[in-house]
């Protein structure tokens, strides 16, 4: 039998021995734990769950007051903003009443006895249907703050008729019932108001009898108004504010 060659193959396969040699070197040796298990797996500690939790919870407490803060800024600006555009349609409705002012034989088309201030004015209906009688004034409600308040008649074809209206507006100024009532509109919150009228190159109150026109309705009217009004405390606008109207006939405008 020929003696096995030097060089030749393995039994097992393979070049040579190395490669028993690598399968052994992946296995444990006899007594040895796995490397894996060696290397044990470190979690959080309690201090460092306890930090990670506060400092959550203070960015959750800064995060809620700003957006708490973003709110009501947002809240504040819208209520300015409704208070504004209250206030601008009160005042373009009191210049649209006067501007509208007619004057009718044996009539009173603009009269301020000190509490409120009625008005003869055309309507402003399509078609046309008559005059109408419009009354200002100042009211506290049941909490005790003052109202500015404005009242329209139904429109008026005869003197009779505008005779009656006028007497209601007069009632509903100071003792308003619940027919008078109905036809009241509540405009805004009020302190305090006064008239001034323009006539003769000056301004005056409308309560003193000088300078005031007799028998002409036309003329009756003056040739200027002047609006104070005090605002409350709190509102988008507080204080004092003037407003005043001239005249259309004039070739004046409202200011």
């Amino acid at each position: 039998m020929a003696p096995l060659s030097r060089f030749a193959p393995s039994p097992l396969g393979g070049d040579d021995g190395l490669c028993c040699g690598a399968a052994l070197a992946g296995r444990p040796r006899d007594g040895a734990a796995p490397v894996s298990q060696t290397r044990g797996a470190r979690g959080f500690t309690l201090i460092e769950l306890l930090v990670a939790i506060g400092v959550m919870a203070l960015i959750a407490i800064l995060s809620w007051r700003g957006l708490d803060g973003m709110v009501r800024a947002q809240e504040q600006t819208r209520q300015r903003a409704d208070e504004m555009l209250v206030l601008q349609a009160a005042m373009g409705q009191w210049g649209t009443d006067l501007d509208a002012l007619m004057p009718i034989a044996n009539t009173t088309p603009l009269d301020w006895d000190g509490q409120v201030l009625r008005m003869t004015r055309r309507s402003s209906a399509v078609p046309d249907e008559g005059a109408l009688v419009v009354a200002w004034t100042r009211r506290n409600n049941n909490q005790g703050t003052g109202q500015w308040l404005r009242w329209q008649s139904p429109p008026v074809r005869t003197r009779s008729d505008w005779q009656q209206a006028w007497q209601q507006a007069a009632q509903w100024a100071s003792s308003p019932g619940d027919n008078e009532r109905r036809f009241e509109v509540t405009l805004l919150p009020l302190t305090d108001w006064q008239i001034f009228y323009y006539r003769g190159g000056a301004w005056s109150n409308p309560l003193s009898s000088a300078g005031t026109p007799q028998g002409d309705a036309s003329a009756a009217i003056p040739d200027g108004v002047r609006l104070q009004i005090t605002l409350p405390p709190g509102q988008a606008l507080a204080g004092q504010l003037t407003r005043d109207w001239v005249k259309p006939t004039l070739g004046g405008g409202r200011s």
